[in-house]
């Protein structure tokens, strides 16, 4: 397959079926809130060194979650319904973004490296402003961002980017909470990406790409300007 690379005055992406084995599907371009919408609503994202160019990714298969198929397990039921931590929406987007640009990871040669740039964060803000990404935050009871998630809103497709944890089973909180939201105001996919155990373990699958799209396509509707910190609750059932 040829290497696209991709030029800053225009924000077109070849078609996702020349993508790479490994999903990889084009190179360069730049990473502005105008790029990052195309990207999103075509089912592509970035994930790269910001020491390099930026690399654009469509990878099959496509690791989701269905709302409705979402798993509880047991311990965390308890945490739930004792209210272990408290869970809040769109009051630290930022801090959000930046903890989980700093958060050390397991597995990683260098656990502090993360494609989530001052540049990157810097999108993600006006992405944020525009009303396409969001945020979960997750606290203590003495008040500590302890976890918390960020994405972007398309229509009734949810696009997972990162996660972090500073407490036991905080993202995966954070994480449940965001799900049922999403799950009662009618939303059909969230995007996981890329394969992980983290999320395989609430209900995450992989599917074929050709599947993905086309449930994208059926899902995705333009930007909307909306506040989740009122429209989204915390006291479901569990």
């Amino acid at each position: 397959m040829p290497v696209y690379i991709l030029n800053t005055e225009y924000l077109n992406f070849p078609p996702v079926e020349d993508a790479e084995d490994d999903g990889m599907i084009a190179v360069g371009g730049d990473i502005t809130p105008e790029r990052m919408l195309v990207a999103y609503s075509e089912g592509i994202f970035p994930w790269y060194d910001p020491a390099d160019i930026p690399v654009w990714y469509c990878p099959n298969p496509r690791f989701v979650l269905y709302p409705h198929r979402l798993k509880v397990s047991k311990s965390m039921r308890q945490l739930l319904r004792a209210k272990k931590y408290t869970v809040t929406f769109d009051t630290c987007f930022d801090e959000v973004v930046r903890s989980c640009g700093t958060i050390a990871r397991e597995g990683q040669e260098d656990p502090y490296n993360t494609w989530i740039s001052d540049e990157m964060m810097a999108s993600c803000h006006a992405l944020h402003q525009l009303g396409f990404m969001h945020s979960v935050e997750v606290w203590d009871q003495d008040g500590a961002l302890v976890g918390g998630l960020y994405g972007g809103v398309l229509g009734r497709c949810f696009f997972g980017e990162s996660m972090f944890a500073k407490a036991s089973n905080a993202s995966k909180f954070g994480f449940i909470m965001l799900v049922k939201n999403l799950q009662e105001q009618g939303f059909q996919l969230v995007d996981c990406q890329i394969y992980s155990d983290h999320l395989l373990s609430l209900g995450a699958e992989e599917i074929p790409r050709p599947r993905f799209m086309e449930q994208l396509k059926a899902n995705i509707d333009e930007v909307k300007k909306e506040d989740w910190t009122n429209r989204f609750r915390t006291d479901f059932e569990f």
